[in-house]
Formats: C-alpha cells, structure tokens, sequence
C-alpha cells in the first residue's frame, strides 16, 4: 500500500509540474508512447524516417496511457532498427528511458523490459529487472557479447508506483542510472559500440527467445543517440509519462508570435525591406526600422498585401513562398513586434547559414605558436614557405569553415613533422611525462598517454592509445629502439587530426581540456599552458570567480600581445599592403618600403593605444599620435625627429592626423583614385559594422576618373543626387567625404593633382539613426567616431567574431549585449572586452 500511495505521489507530482514544459527531443531516435489503441503495432513517434514501429507477439492489453505485458507476450520491432543502431555507434553515447508501473516483484534472470539483442548470451544493451532492482547490459568493445559487468539502480528500486527509470552512457565511458530522477547508480564503462551487431531486433516486454519474460505496465520508452543531462532528466520526470502538448494559453501563443518575428520575419524585413524604408530613407514615408515607426504609418494587413502582391520590394527580387508564408503567420498571429529599438541588418547577414563548426582547422600562426609552445622548437620559416597561406573570408583569415585542407596541407603537415622531429631531443622530451624508457606495454602505453595528453591537448581514448601503440610496437618490432619508436610516435601525433585541428566533441557541454583550449587559444593563438591545463584538469575553469582569474593571468603573458596584434592585421585587412603597387607616373616617390612603413605604424599605434596605454578601444579613431619612419615621416609632411627607426611622434599640431582611418594602411584602401566608394564601405564595413545591398546587374560601375573642375566628392554627390543610386550611396559614401585631402597612397594635399580645392567637411549617417551629424574636417569626424557607441560596439563584434572563429549571426544578439555591457563596465578596453567573451556563452558553452 505504502509503495502505491508513492506511484500516486510521484504521478501527481509529474502531472502538476508538467505545464509549461516539453521533452527534450534532440538526438532522439525513438519515442513509443502507448496512450491509444493501434491494434497489433506501436507507432514510432519519432518523427524520424524510417520509423522503428513495434508489432505485438502474443496478446497485449491497453490500460489508459499504458501497454500491459503479462505472461510471455511481447512487442518486436518489425525490421531490424539499422538507423537506431547507426545512430548510437556513431555518437558513442546512450540513453534509454521508460516510465513503468506495477512491475513483477519477483521477476528476474534479468526480465527483459526493454532489449536490443539476439538470446539471452548476446546483445547490443538490454534494461532489465533483477527482482528489487533495474539492471542495464551495455555491450561494448570493453565489455563482453553479454554487456556483462551490467550496472544495477540498487536494491529497492522497484515498486507497485508509477516509475520513471533512465541509463545514460557520454562519450567518456560514464555510465548513470536515475530513478525517479535521483541519480541511483555511476559506473565506468570502457569502450566503445563498434562490436556491435547490427542484425538484432529491438523488443519489449521479452528476449528474442521469448524466456526471459518482463510482466507490468509501460507508459513510455524513448532511446536517444546522446546522454541526457541531469537538468533534461529531472524535466523529464516532472513532465510524466506524456509525449503529448497541452495547448499553449494566449500569453504563450504571444510569446511563440514574438520569436516568430525575431527569428524569422525580422531577417525578411531586413533583407528585403529596409534598404528602402529605413529611419534615413523612408520611401513613400514608410519606415519599416521599429515597432513605434511602422505601425505608425502602416497596419500589419496592409504591409502584409503589400508583400503578398509583390509591391514591395520595389526593384528587386520578390519574397519567395516560405518567406511569405513567414510573414503571413506573423501577421495572423498578432503581429507581434519583439525587438526593442530598431532593425539592424548587420544582425542578419549570416541568417540561416550554417557558419558553425567544431571542427577548425589550425591557422598558419596557430601551428607555428602551438608547436613552439608544445615542443620548443620554431618551426615559423619551414611553416610559412611550405604551408598553403590562409585565404580570409568575411573579414578574417581565421574563419573556421574556411580553413579547409587539401592535399598540399597533407604534405605539408608530414613534412613539418619530420622537420620538428629532428629539432627535438628526442629522450629529453619524453622523459617529461615518463622517466623509463622501457619499450614494454605498461611504459609505453603510460608514456604515450601522458605525452599524448600533452601534444594533442586532451586525454586520450583507450583505442587512440591502441593506434599509437601499434606504431611503436612495429618500430621495435623491425629493429628499433626507444627514441626511434618515440621519433614515429611524434611524427604520428604532430600529423594526428587532433593536432593540425581544434576538434571538439558532440557532446552537449565542453570537458574541461575543450575550455581550456578554447580560452588559450581566443587569448595566446595556441595551445593551453601547463598552469591553465592543471587548472581544467582540477575542475576549476567552471568557477566563474576562479576562470576570470585564469584570464586575467592570461592577459598578462606575452603571447596576448601578439594575438591581439594579429586581430588589428586581419580587422584592417594589413596584408593587402605587400601588393600594392601604385601607378609610377602618379606616384613617382612612390616605393615598396613605404608599405611596410605603413603596416609598422598602424600595428606599433595599435599597441601603444591598446597595450601600453589601455585605452578604451575606440580611442583607436582619434589617438593624436602616430609612429613614423624618416621615410614615411617625409612622405606625409611630417618632420621627423626620431633616431631613424620607428619612433612615436605626438601630433597635437598636425590636426589633419590621428587615428586609425588617417594612416596610409588605411587610406589606401582607396585605391589610385582614393575612391569613396571604396574608403567610405570600408568605414562603414568595419568601423560602423553596416551594410548596404550590392547594386542591380543593370547598373555601371565603371569608376568615373577624376579631371579638372571634377573632384571624387563631386562625383559621388553626383551619384548620391541620383534616385536610382542615392539610397544606398549616401549611407557610405559621405564617411569618406572628411578623408578627400588624401591621397590615394596616403599623402596630404589641399588640392588635387588637376589643380582642383578640396575639403574635408561632410556629414555622417549613424546606422539607425534618422538623422546625420555634420562636421567640418577630419578632426571632427574622427572625434565623433572615437565618441560614437555604434564604434564601440562594431569594434567589439570584431573582436568577438576573430576569437571565436566565425561570423555572429542573430541568435547571438543576447550573447552580444550581455559582453557589450560588461565590456563597457570594464572601461571599453581590450583587456576589459577579452574577459566578457571569454566569460560569455560563446566561449563557456556549446
């Protein structure tokens, strides 16, 4: 009676907690909920393809939710379920799920309540009940065809009650039994699902032999290709045995409306509709930019028969079906605006591409730091003539699904090895992790764990040491000995996937060598050193307190430095520099060794401004100081008063100068003709982070050639004046307007080559904002982006986009303003913007 009363307990309890909550359904590969009467089958409900439907053997009954099992019968899946099978060896992961009641007390040998096996000798895992306790067999390379040793939830774990049983296996060999979800049972369990059969059938209630019989009522049993967390678990149990969705009360249909719009129909608007009818532009005086803006002007009917008729957009392709559809369900839901302030589309330009990968390969300047790092030997000469170069793309050369591999890297990679090899001594080196250099199974397999822990950032499997071993034991095998088989070993590991990649595994939370990487790796550009590893082998990078310690002690070692150094290189685009090549009649004085005078200043202005005086980082737009050459210094009318090197200079009496957008590097962007075009996208691009559409195929580009009388400002006015052009033009061209008395090649003149006056005055057009902002020389321009927020932040997503290897798309956003708004708290500086990535979703989670 006692054990009743607790199924009714935790029944009820299940029940009143349920609302508002769901089953978790990633990774699921069945779902059988047995709450409707479908004669001799049990439905798969899934989802997936093909379903893994059960048929009755025997006769079962229906009771309620539930499937009563009693004498021999039982349920057997129709086909061999090759996709669960697949699924779960290639995950490496587990776990089975059922909600029982009124179980047998007394059955066992263990009854089969759920099986994926032949008989009673062999299987793939079988959950089980030995009279007064489940038992779970798990068959896997480290245990026998029987899944023995089996793992057990405890005595007095059965009960008459309602009963929510799990097992979970991760990828690390952490095997879990929960009942009623309270961790009952832990255990390790080697090995992988590779030896697994793949022809046996799933049943219930009963051995594919039909003796080994499990009597009691199920109401649910869900298998998924990964191991639960506890958190999912707990949910589960509170939820009860349901698969069903209790309609959503009207706040919640609200709530779906609202996510509906942010994740959907705001990027349509953006992409398709405010190139037109932004705060600035207001075509036809519809601004589509905010809530307050558009249903001022429009209801959401009439925007709605203006997208469904093709209206709008004007001039450009229509919306497609599954927009439209979009939108129509936003509309008939509500309506229901969720973004506050106003529509960015730089938010939306990666929406609905898939830019994430945990697997990234190293950068040229990460495998020359994490092989200095790891082995002590600069490889830096041989990597950079043989290793392919790293192509960029969206604005970094560090994007991960752009870091491919060819053949080419594959040579490379084996070449280098040998190369480093040969600069290691190579006994010095393995005595670090293991003092006897024996060549007998227990030290080798102890050395090559230890070492290879070290050299590809993490512990290794049981089977990668297998691998590893197998290398050694050929060397010795044919004649070698220690240092021979330990140089293979190192040229194995320094090609090893593990090493020229940062791989990740699919497991739902980091392990703690994955943070450490990752930290080491956004803060230094390689491995983690051996203080951050002892501290993620410890556990302690988790601690929020004691991981924003670790990087501050990070940001205070040398290698930061030099990360940061190579963001400013790749945000700026600095490599561009060693292929310029100016026309010579236009630029007679012209030489290579300018440019490289250029990139020395930009990099040595960037370390001052951020490094030596830690500055905010917008201050990087109007710090009035620069570094100069004899040769530079001359080539901007700049008196030189150093010793003949690179040397700081003030230029408090030099106004035209100060800031990043004022240096050569930058300047020359513009190409010859120093155009507006392309200076002021480069501004808008990468200082302002916005973005305007590519012009229509019908439109000329051709740039039109200064001459005199015509000055570059005179012809992109002329376009802005254009009402085919001028939408897009005045967003960006104006930012180029305090930049005209540059040269092309950076130089500063009050009139240009054909004799023409020019200015330096304009006005700028903040993204979002309606209204521009005037000003009257570059001084002025430069002042009002150092002092601009919009700077601030575009500078912080830079910096976020570069440390985590891709570009931020609009699932982000509430990532981003959590580390904009520590960054601001901590003065807007790069040591202050580092942490709150470093501590933020992006790095700590998955």
């Amino acid at each position: 009676m006692n054990r009743f009363r607790i199924g009714i307990a935790v029944f009820f309890i299940a029940v009143a907690s349920s609302f508002g909550q769901e089953r978790s359904d990633r990774d699921l590969q069945i779902l059988y909920v047995f709450d409707n009467d479908q004669g001799n089958s049990v439905v798969d409900s899934s989802g997936l393809t093909p379903g893994i439907d059960l048929e009755v053997k025997g006769r079962v009954s229906r009771k309620g939710s539930a499937v009563e099992l009693t004498g021999k019968n039982y349920l057997k899946s129709k086909t061999v379920p090759k996709r669960l099978i697949s699924a779960l060896k290639k995950s490496r992961e587990i776990t089975v799920e059922a909600w029982v009641e009124k179980p047998d007390p007394k059955q066992g040998g263990p009854a089969r309540l759920l099986t994926l096996s032949k008989n009673t000798n062999e299987r793939n895992f079988t959950l089980g009940q030995e009279k007064s306790a489940f038992d779970f067999r798990l068959r896997t390379t480290g245990t026998s065809r029987n899944g023995l040793p089996s793992i057990a939830s405890g005595n007095g774990t059965v009960n008459d009650g309602l009963t929510h049983i799990v097992f979970t296996k991760d990828k690390g060999g952490k095997g879990r039994f929960y009942i009623n979800g309270t961790r009952k049972a832990e255990k390790n369990i080697r090995g992988d699902f590779s030896n697994w059969d793949e022809n046996y059938h799933l049943a219930i209630g009963n051995e594919l032999s039909g003796d080994r019989p499990w009597n009691g009522l199920i109401h649910l049993v869900a298998i998924y290709s990964r191991s639960l967390e506890e958190s999912e678990i707990d949910q589960h149990f509170q939820i009860g045995p349901t698969a069903k969705k209790r309609e959503p009360t009207p706040e919640e249909k609200q709530s779906e409306n609202e996510l509906l719009f942010s994740e959907h129909v705001a990027p349509v608007l953006s992409n398709h509709c405010l190139e037109c009818h932004d705060a600035s532009t207001r075509k036809g005086d519809l601004d589509l930019s905010s809530r307050e803006a558009v249903f001022a002007s429009i209801d959401a009917e009439d925007l709605w028969e203006s997208i469904e008729s093709d209206e709008m957009p004007h001039k450009r392709p229509p919306l497609d079906a599954k927009e439209k559809k979009l939108v129509l369900n936003w509309v008939k839901g509500g309506a229901h605006w969720s973004i506050k302030g106003t529509l960015d589309p730089a938010n939306y330009i990666y929406h609905g591409r898939n830019i994430t990968k945990t697997l990234r390969r190293l950068t040229v300047d990460e495998y020359i730091a994490t092989v200095k790092s790891t082995l002590g030997v600069d490889i830096a000469g041989e990597a950079l003539e043989i290793l392919p170069r790293d192509l960029r793309a969206d604005g970094f050369s560090n994007t991960a699904y752009n870091l491919n591999v060819d053949f080419q890297h594959v040579e490379a990679y084996s070449k280098l090895a040998s190369l480093i090899v040969e600069k290691i001594r190579v006994s010095e080196f393995a005595n670090r992790f293991w003092s006897r250099h024996n060549v007998n199974d227990k030290d080798m397999r102890a050395l090559i764990s230890r070492m290879g822990a070290w050299v590809l950032r993490g512990e290794l499997e049981e089977y990668e040491i297998d691998s590893y071993r197998g290398i050694t034991t050929s060397v010795v095998s044919s004649g070698g000995g220690f240092e021979e088989a330990v140089t293979y070993l190192l040229e194995a590991m320094l090609q090893s996937p593990r090493f020229v990649y940062r791989i990740e595994s699919d497991r739902s939370s980091l392990t703690g060598d994955e943070l450490a990487s990752r930290l080491s790796y956004m803060i230094w550009g390689t491995s983690p050193d051996e203080t951050l590893r002892e501290k993620a082998e410890r556990g302690e990078l988790f601690d929020r307190d004691a991981c924003r310690s670790e990087i501050k002690r990070m940001l205070n070692e040398p290698p930061a430095r030099q990360r940061s150094l190579q963001f400013a290189e790749q945000w700026l685009n600095l490599p561009r520099l060693q292929n310029m090549k100016p026309n010579s009649k236009h630029f007679p004085n012209w030489t290579p060794g300018l440019a490289d005078d250029m990139r020395s200043e930009t990099l040595a202005y960037y370390e001052e401004v951020i490094w030596n005086r830690k500055l905010p980082m917008s201050k990087l737009l109007n710090e009035p100081i620069t570094y100069l050459t004899p040769a530079l210094a001359k080539h901007y009318g700049i008196k030189y008063t150093g010793d003949g090197q690179l040397t700081k200079h003030e230029l408090s009496k030099v106004p035209e100068r100060g800031g990043l957008l004022t240096q050569g590097s930058i300047l020359t962007i513009g190409g010859d003709e120093a155009s507006m075009v392309t200076r002021g996208l480069f501004v808008l691009n990468n200082i302002l982070r916005s973005i305007v559409k590519d012009p229509p195929p019908c439109v000329d580009t051709t740039p039109v050639p200064t001459k005199s009388g015509l000055t570059q400002r005179a012809i992109a006015e002329d376009r802005i004046a254009n009402k085919s052009c001028g939408g897009c033009h005045s967003k960006f061209e104006p930012l180029a307007f305090g930049l005209e008395k540059f040269d092309g090649v950076g130089a500063f003149h009050h009139r240009d080559s054909h004799g023409n006056q020019l200015h330096d005055h304009g006005e700028i057009l903040f993204p979002g904002q309606p209204d521009s902002v005037s000003y009257q020389n570059s001084n002025q321009l430069m002042d009002l982006l150092a002092g601009s927020d919009r700077v601030s932040e575009t500078i912080a997503w830079k910096v976020t986009q570069f440390s985590i290897g891709r570009p931020l798309r609009s699932d982000d956003l509430s990532t981003m303003e959590q580390i904009i708004s520590l960054y601001r708290k901590n003065g807007g500086t790069y040591h202050g913007l580092i942490e709150a990535i470093a501590l933020s979703d992006l790095i700590q989670k998955k």
